[in-house]
Parts: C-alpha cells; sequence; structure tokens
C-alpha cells in the first residue's frame, strides 16, 4: 500500500480494526491510551521515539519533531511514565503549524490546553504538570517502540478515535483493511435488519455476529 491509500481507511472505527486484528490474530489495540478531547480523530503513519530514564549528565529530551513530515504521526514510547512529561505546549503548537497528524504516548502530556484549543490529536496515559527534562531521554528515534503493550514500528499506521487508538502494521495494512471492512458491512446489516422488525437475536444470526472478530482457523 502506499500513502495515497490512507483515505481508504478514513470511516473506520477504531472499534472495527480491532475486531479485524482479533480475527487475524494480530495485537495492535493500544490498552490504557485515551484521545485527550471529544472528538478527536487521528490517521497516519508512525514516527518513533523511545525514552529511557535521563543518565548522569542528562541527556536531551530531543528535537527529533524537525523530522517529522507533514501527516505522520509522532508516537512516544517513554516506559508508561506517569511522574514526568513528554509532550507539551511548544511541540503541541509546531507539530500543528507542521500539519503533523497527531500525537501517541504511552506516557503523559501537558499544556493540554494548547491541544485542546488547537484541535491537535494527542493519545496518552494522562495529564500531569512536571517536565521530563533531567528525567528522561531520548534513547532511539526511528526504531520499534512498545505503546500500550503493543509494538509500533516506524511506518506502521496509527487509527484513533474517541475509543482510543489502534496500530496497524504497515505490511499486513491491506488484509487487514479488507477483513475491517466485511466487517463492517455485516454490523450494518445487522443493524439494518434489527431496524426494520428482525429481533437482535435473529439479526445477529443472519450476519454471523459472534463470529466477527474470532480468530481464523
Amino acid at each position: 500500500m502506499s500513502d495515497l491509500d490512507l483515505d481508504d481507511w478514513t470511516g473506520l472505527s477504531t472499534a472495527t480494526v480491532s475486531d479485524a486484528l482479533d480475527r487475524l490474530a494480530l495485537p495492535g489495540s493500544l490498552h490504557g491510551l485515551a484521545p485527550l478531547g471529544a472528538g478527536q480523530r487521528l490517521l497516519g503513519r508512525a514516527f518513533t521515539v523511545r525514552y529511557q530514564a535521563a543518565g548522569s549528565p542528562p541527556g536531551t529530551v530531543g528535537d527529533y519533531l524537525d523530522d517529522v513530515t507533514p501527516g505522520q504521526v509522532v508516537v512516544l514510547d517513554n516506559a508508561s511514565r506517569t511522574d514526568a512529561t513528554v509532550w507539551g505546549d511548544i511541540l503541541t503548537a509546531v507539530a500543528h503549524h507542521r500539519g503533523v497528524a497527531g500525537t501517541v504516548i504511552d506516557g503523559v502530556c501537558r499544556d493540554t490546553h494548547r491541544a485542546l484549543g488547537l484541535g491537535y490529536p494527542v493519545y496518552s496515559r494522562g495529564r500531569f504538570m512536571r517536565t521530563g527534562k533531567d528525567r528522561v531521554e531520548v534513547a532511539e528515534v526511528g526504531g520499534p517502540v512498545t505503546v500500550g503493550g503493543v509494538q509500533v514500528r516506524p511506518g506502521d499506521l496509527l487509527i484513533g478515535d474517541e475509543d482510543g487508538v489502534v496500530a496497524v502494521p504497515w505490511d499486513r495494512a491491506e488484509e487487514i483493511l479488507g477483513v475491517a471492512r466485511e466487517i463492517e458491512e455485516r454490523e450494518a446489516g445487522i443493524l439494518a435488519a434489527a431496524l426494520e422488525g428482525a429481533t437482535i437475536a435473529e439479526a445477529r444470526s443472519r450476519y454471523g455476529y459472534h463470529l466477527l472478530q474470532r480468530r481464523s482457523s
């Protein structure tokens, strides 16, 4: 798939993609990460940064944003730390100005008024005001990271909505998209049948609701 195919994912919910990942026995649902504000949507390919505890002397929290291209999603692995942030006001404003698609953090963010005011999508474990400077430092840029218990590689697809965020391995993206579309169509059929007078049990049985996410043999 190419970058031009990202539009194919528009409108698919994280719930539908998560079910597709389940069907294919793939991880991807980033546990514990939530949108900063209501109505958030996120879609783009991953630019990855991994943090570690600061050494002595402490290293930098990073100037990686200069290397992020428009449409990418910044994915920050801060080892699930909630006592020190790695994303705040300046990064939000610059990322939004440069057309970055959003930020996903296995950790916390601060200066949330800026992201909320700009409508810039941030998914994280919460918000906390204390800086990460002199507490954490960049360990690697552009390598695999672990976020919400899921490994994310550079270029993987991130999809976010009000329910959270999922990561789609790019080398399986076309296959996952096909399954997600099938699930979406069958769930639409269930809803239509129920609204036309079928019982929930009848509608679900007709479209195989309880098998939608079941792993392929």
